[in-house]
């Protein structure tokens, strides 16, 4: 979270817009956080998305004629995604996807994982600590519940970097204060 995938997916897709390729844009439909139809960084980039239920919903949207389809918070879609990704993918349509390889709980988030095994391309972006200022590659939930699939943003979510959260999980917090590392 708060790395940059979306405002990266976002320039990747208006790139291809201004190469006058035809692009496709999806979101999942339980992703409300910023906008119903729109992909949107969280410093308010966006792009005009279709918001679908689930990777049957998403591979139906498709048209025959699309160049370029962008998926963000790929998470959300599971492990499905991936034939569909691939099919798209060896059809010769370029796909770009953005979502987090790890859950709140520092796991592998499918389907990213499987995504990242088959893809051409990969850039990891990684967020800053909100602990620390480190260079941050986790969430850590800081609201909320412990099902896996909760959507939120700075409310429920902080990025950081693996020494800070996991003294945040393991309840030392302040180890840093008492000069503990």
């Amino acid at each position: 979270m708060f790395s940059g995938k979306t405002e990266e997916l976002i320039r990747r897709l208006r790139r291809a817009v201004i190469g006058r390729q035809r692009v496709q844009v999806f979101k999942p439909a339980i992703d409300r956080r910023y906008h119903e139809t729109r992909i949107t960084s969280h410093s308010a980039q966006s792009l005009e998305a279709q918001a679908v239920a689930d990777v049957p919903a998403l591979a139906a949207a498709i048209d025959a004629e699309t160049q370029v389809v962008g998926i963000d918070e790929a998470q959300f879609f599971g492990p499905a995604l991936v034939p569909v990704v691939q099919g798209l993918a060896d059809r010769g349509v370029r796909v770009v996807v953005a979502g987090l390889d790890q859950d709140y709980r520092g796991q592998p988030f499918e389907p990213i994982p499987q995504l990242l095994a088959v893809a051409e391309q990969i850039t990891k972006c990684l967020a800053v600590c909100s602990s620390c200022g480190a260079l941050a590659s986790r969430s850590y939930r800081v609201a909320g519940g412990k099902e896996r699939v909760q959507v939120g943003a700075a409310d429920a979510y902080e990025a950081r970097c693996r020494a800070c959260y996991l003294r945040a999980i393991s309840g030392d917090e302040d180890a840093d204060a008492r000069g503990v590392a």
